[in-house]
């Protein structure tokens, strides 16, 4: 047997493995022998066929069945010790001819590299104390979300729901037959109502508008029947209303003020925490030149498509251009790829990162919440599939290494507003 490697990058090898039949030989005898006693034939007693009958009839099939053996228990025993590949290895060929085998492998390398100054990297986070008028813009809307439309007879207004028929006009303002939508609902609340809410307000039930939506040639046309004109009745803001709400936490409505607040709070600091980290990502992928094997990128990439399959309910339209998506993804797959080396190095850079029972259990506790199970389901699950538990383990390993990083980096706080005006110009500038 020979192996032999090339680098085809600086973290792509291609490594060739050579075999003769002698190499195989003692495989190919055992495993004859082996199917001599299985094999039964008309005219033989069972066990008892002619070896040479068995080689002629099967010969082809158990010797291929024992070159796959062989070349796994290569690839095992002498490929992976050597190389510790990472990503997925991809078999390119594999050729059994006049007596010789040939297989390569394409297999990526961990790339070589050194961690930056981490206190020189700089991460933005933001830092938001709810105020008391959020927590009561956020009571009306729940008053709102927990009200029912009334109708009315006065004049449509921006808080307004109307009920429509929209009737489609030709360029010359004619009805188009056949094509008219009736009964359509419009909360001329939301963003996507604008063009009807400038001309509607004003109007009343029964009255007939016209309107262009679009410019030039591209315009759209209609004739806008107004049948009914609907306001918000809220609900009424009591303590058994905030009972409800708040699932017994609240007993009046000082109390459910405090609950909301730290209701919001929750959800801000979450917000934050997860905001970080991508950021944090973000900048450390960014200060870090490393070159991301592509059988780790296809991997990667791979695991996308499954992701977006699933999205789909299991299936894929039939004119998905798996080429086109992936190219479209490469970018974030060798991100992905990158962090993964750095975030290794980070776990052996704080070496003092330990694992606690009550560590699991509060991961475990977080990740029912937000999957609408009881903890105990969850810990149901993990004891039935013992394999995910070190999937588990790595989460809240690499929780502990962002943790260590909000320590070590410069950290730029900013309020909520100009956290998000920064976030909105960084994305202008990355759609450009």
């Amino acid at each position: 047997m020979d192996i032999s490697v090339q680098d085809i990058t600086s973290v792509d090898k291609e490594i060739i493995v050579k075999a003769t039949r002698n190499d195989l030989s003692s495989k190919f005898d055992k495993a004859y022998k082996k199917y001599q006693k299985q094999i039964q034939m008309p005219g033989f007693r069972p066990g008892h066929v002619p070896l040479g009958l068995v080689k002629k009839r099967f010969g082809k099939e158990i010797e291929m069945e024992e070159i796959n053996s062989y070349v796994q228990e290569v690839y095992e025993k002498e490929i992976v010790p050597e190389h510790e590949p990472v990503g997925e290895t991809k078999m390119l060929d594999m050729n059994w001819e006049n007596d010789e085998l040939e297989v390569k492998f394409q297999v990526g390398k961990k790339p070589e590299f050194e961690l930056t100054d981490l206190e020189k990297v700089e991460v933005d986070k933001m830092v938001h104390d709810v105020t008391d008028v959020e927590v009561d813009e956020e009571i009306e809307r729940t008053l709102e979300r927990q009200g029912n439309w009334k109708e009315t007879e006065e004049e449509i207004t921006e808080e307004s729901q109307v009920t429509v028929d929209a009737v489609s006009l030709d360029e010359d303002g004619n009805p188009v037959e056949g094509e008219k939508d009736e009964d359509q609902k419009l909360d001329l609340r939301q963003e996507g109502a604008k063009d009807f809410r400038e001309k509607l307000v004003g109007k009343k039930k029964g009255d007939v508008v016209k309107m262009e939506i679009g410019e030039d040639d591209e315009a759209d046309r209609f004739e806008i029947h107004v049948k009914k004109v609907e306001v918000m009745d809220k609900a009424e803001l009591s303590d058994e209303f905030v009972k409800e709400q708040s699932n017994g936490e609240a007993k009046n409505v000082d109390e459910f003020k405090s609950f909301i607040k730290s209701r919001m709070q929750e959800y801000y600091d979450q917000s934050a925490e997860d905001m970080f980290k991508q950021d944090a990502i973000d900048a450390l992928t960014e200060e870090h030149d490393i070159e991301v094997p592509e059988v780790m990128q296809d991997q990667i990439l791979d695991s996308y498509v499954e992701y977006a399959k699933q999205q789909s309910g299991g299936q894929l339209p039939e004119d998905f251009d798996f080429s086109e998506y992936k190219e479209n993804m490469r970018e974030q797959a060798v991100r992905e790829g990158k962090w993964a080396f750095i975030s290794e190095k980070l776990q052996d850079k704080f070496d003092d990162i330990e694992i606690k029972p009550e560590d699991i259990d509060e991961f475990i506790g977080m990740e029912a919440a937000k999957h609408g199970m009881s903890a105990d389901q969850l810990k149901g699950y993990y004891a039935q599939n013992p394999n995910q538990l070190e999937s588990l383990r790595t989460s809240i390993r690499e929780n502990k290494v962002f943790d260590k990083l909000n320590d070590v980096v410069k950290i730029n706080e900013l309020s909520k507003d100009d956290f998000r005006k920064k976030r909105e110009e960084k994305q202008e500038k990355d759609d450009k």
